[in-house]
């Protein structure tokens, strides 16, 4: 910790209702000594004017008893006053104010220390505005109102009609001000809670949709390995699970690319060719000349190897295809299509939910790294998975080189 922070501990409080709080007892123990310390120089003066000194000074010491009192007790508690002792806060205030008339000289109502009173009131009505009861918060400031009016007796019809008035007005000012601010403040705490505790609900999903897009394929593979099989397709699914271990256990180390990747560029071509080199048992035809010049940056080539593993797992284990075929075309703008199509059992779109694999690995993920995906089935009729995108900005960057050297 700083020294500075030593020194003012509120920088180090938490924007949570807690620390609101926390902050909330500093401000009232800081306004009621504050108070407190103009009220002491000017207690001998106020003794010894008084007509009645021993009354003055009671009624002074249970002032800043009440005080101290308050203070620590905010402190210790970390938060404002609870209703009861607000109400004796209050009360003291309001006995006090009435009380002023006998242990003070007429001339010395105003103006000065010496009538320590209003003064004390103000404090009161500043701190016990923290209360969480609005009758308790109201019946209070009613209460030193009109205390306050029998503490100035007749200067309603002197000199001092306007300076009464005044203060009258500063009591109700000041309330209504510290009212608002101890309650939008609160809010604010809340809803910085509100919305801390959304952000980590959030982050959770978000960390669990991203364990199921990584951990499918492997669990996919596991599950296959357990059925029966020929040696040639437990030994591809073997390779297969060594690939998914490998990307596990960079997932588990928080090696993740992001969607602008933090690797070099990947050839599409090359990639599918890789994969579908780990799905030899199955019936696919790859067909990628037209795509050859295609290159994803890392994270959304990593997104599209997933994407297609998974839908060659979905064929292994549910089309039961004769035939797979995988197809990469680009346009003359840039723009490229990969489409994966099957003819197998395929299924009802409209009535099927889709599993984890097809709705997070392959729609739910490729379309988060802005590449699009339609999936066409039917019953009976195959299913063909369409995923595109337009150009990359690294071809984009490629093709502006290309016309400033022509130029």
């Amino acid at each position: 910790m700083s020294g500075r922070s030593r020194l003012w501990p509120v920088a180090e409080l938490p924007t949570t209702k807690a620390g609101v709080e926390r902050a909330f007892s500093y401000f009232i123990a800081g306004v009621r000594i504050g108070t407190l310390a103009q009220m002491v120089p000017a207690v001998h003066a106020g003794v010894t004017t008084s007509p009645h000194d021993v009354a003055y000074l009671v009624c002074w010491a249970a002032a800043a008893l009440a005080s101290v009192l308050v203070s620590v007790a905010t402190l210790v508690r970390r938060r404002p006053l609870g209703a009861v002792v607000s109400a004796a806060d209050y009360t003291l205030a309001c006995l006090l104010l009435v009380l002023a008339p006998l242990v003070l000289v007429s001339g010395e109502r105003f103006g000065t220390w010496i009538a320590y009173q209003p003064g004390y009131a103000l404090s009161v009505i500043i701190t016990a505005s923290g209360v969480r009861s609005l009758a308790l918060w109201a019946g209070g400031m009613l209460g030193i109102v009109v205390s306050y009016a029998v503490y100035l007796g007749g200067a309603f019809d002197g000199d001092m009609t306007t300076t009464a008035i005044g203060n009258i007005l500063t009591y109700v000012v000041y309330a209504l001000v510290t009212r608002m601010f101890f309650g939008y403040t609160r809010r604010i705490a809340h809803d910085a809670d509100t919305s801390r505790a959304r952000a980590a609900e959030l982050a959770r999903r978000e960390e669990e949709r991203r364990a199921q897009v990584m951990m499918h394929n492997g669990v996919a593979v596991m599950r296959l390995l357990t059925e029966p099989g020929t040696d040639a397709a437990r030994s591809r699914l073997i390779d297969l699970a060594g690939v998914e271990v490998q990307r596990m256990r960079s997932y588990l180390r928080g090696r993740v690319p992001d969607q602008d990747g933090d690797g070099p560029d990947t050839a599409l071509a090359a990639m599918i060719e890789r994969v579908c080199e780990r799905f030899a048992d199955l019936p696919v035809e790859t067909l990628l000349d037209l795509g050859a010049a295609v290159r994803l940056p890392a994270g959304q080539a990593e997104a599209v190897e997933r994407a297609l593993e998974s839908l060659l797992l979905n064929v292994r284990a549910h089309a039961r295809a004769d035939g797979v075929v995988v197809h990469l075309d680009q346009s003359a703008d840039g723009h490229w299509t990969l489409t994966v199509r099957d003819d197998g059992v395929g299924f009802d779109t409209a009535t099927v939910v889709a599993g984890v694999g097809l709705r997070e690995v392959v729609v739910g993920e490729l379309r988060r790294r802005g590449i699009d995906v339609d999936v066409e089935s039917a019953a009976g009729a195959g299913t063909t998975v369409t995923i595109s995108a337009g150009p990359t900005p690294s071809a984009v960057r490629g093709d502006r080189d290309a016309l400033t050297d022509a130029a």
